[in-house]
Parts: C-alpha cells; structure tokens; sequence
C-alpha cells in the first residue's frame, strides 16, 4: 500500500511547482485565467500541478499544497485568498466576485457550492435579474470540512474546526468546533 499522501509529493516537487508558477506569472492576468480554464478538465497529477502553479500566479494568495481536481469551476480567482493543505474536490463552485479566504486544512468535497454574490430582490417592480448583485466575502477558518454538495451562501463566516454535512444549505455563521447539517444548516453538536 503506498503511504504517500500529497503534501509529501507536493514538497518533492515544490522548486518545479514554484518555477512553473513564476514562469506563468509573465503572461496577463487574462490570458492566465483562460488557460485556467483550458486546464480545468485536465486529468491527474498533471492537472493538479497546473492548475496549482497558475492559481498561485492569479489568486490574491495561495498557499502551499493546494489540490483543486478537475472540474472545479472557480469564478474570480484574482479574488480567492487559500491557505495551506487544502483540497477541492470535483464539480465544486467557488464564485469569489465578492471574495473568499479559505484557511489552511481545509478539505472541500465534491460538488460543493462557496457563493461570495447574491441577488438584489428588494423591488418588486423591477426583475430580480436586473437589480444587480451584492458583494459579501466568504471566509472559511482553519481546519474545517466541507460535506459533499454543500451550499454556502454569500457573506458567512465559518470558524475553525467546524463539519458541514453533505447537502447542508449554510444561510448563517457557524461556530467554532461545530457540526452543522440540513436545509438550512443547524448546529447538531459540538466537536
């Protein structure tokens, strides 16, 4: 059974990862983002060590051992803070228009929804569609584990150490060392 977990291959080949992500640093931002994207599909260690080395070069910060598989959709990189060990499981989306700080050790499962936006609804005679947007920055604390197929809404802030169970519907802050699950989420113990 092989023991190596991917912070061991990441710190083999971190001077790699780090010239690669340098040598992308040249290019636009533009042009950076959009070969993001053209990586998104891309399967294996290949994929991650590519979209790692151009999110480093894009986002606000990005910190060691980050794991972003393939088809996460991240919308704004530019605007994504991401600490160390993190991982973003397949089929998750991160709109970071209005901003998203992800602390260290953070395990995103698959499918999972991080909104930093939300829609204007307050007049009634205008479509919702045209009322524009509210931006709200999403944090995310150390050492927390987002379920799979979670939602987060705009503007949350999640403490360290907390558990949001699959399919939970985060509309509210969550407390440290908390585990929350349902629609919307709710505390169902401590840890």
């Amino acid at each position: 059974m092989n023991n190596v977990r991917g912070r061991e291959n990441f710190y083999k080949f971190k001077k790699w990862i780090i010239l690669l992500s340098r040598f992308y640093s040249i290019f636009p931002l533009y042009f950076r983002k959009k070969l993001f994207e053209f990586h998104r599909m891309t399967k294996g260690l290949k994929g991650i060590v590519l979209r790692y080395a151009l999110l480093k070069s894009i986002a606000l910060q990005c910190g060691d051992n980050v794991s972003i598989y393939p088809s996460v959709y991240l919308l704004s990189p530019e605007k994504i803070i991401i600490g160390d060990n993190v991982s973003i499981h397949p089929m998750c989306y991160l709109d970071a228009t209005g901003g998203i700080v992800i602390g260290n050790d953070v395990s995103i499962a698959h499918g999972a929804s991080i909104m930093s936006t939300t829609h204007r609804y307050e007049n009634i005679n205008i479509p919702i569609k045209d009322q524009g947007i509210v931006l709200s920055k999403t944090i995310i604390k150390n050492n927390v584990w987002i379920g799979a197929k979670t939602t987060i809404l705009s503007g949350i802030l999640i403490e360290s150490g907390s558990i949001i169970a699959a399919n939970a519907v985060v509309t509210k802050g969550v407390l440290r060392n908390t585990i929350v699950a349902g629609i919307p989420a709710k505390k169902i113990k401590g840890r």
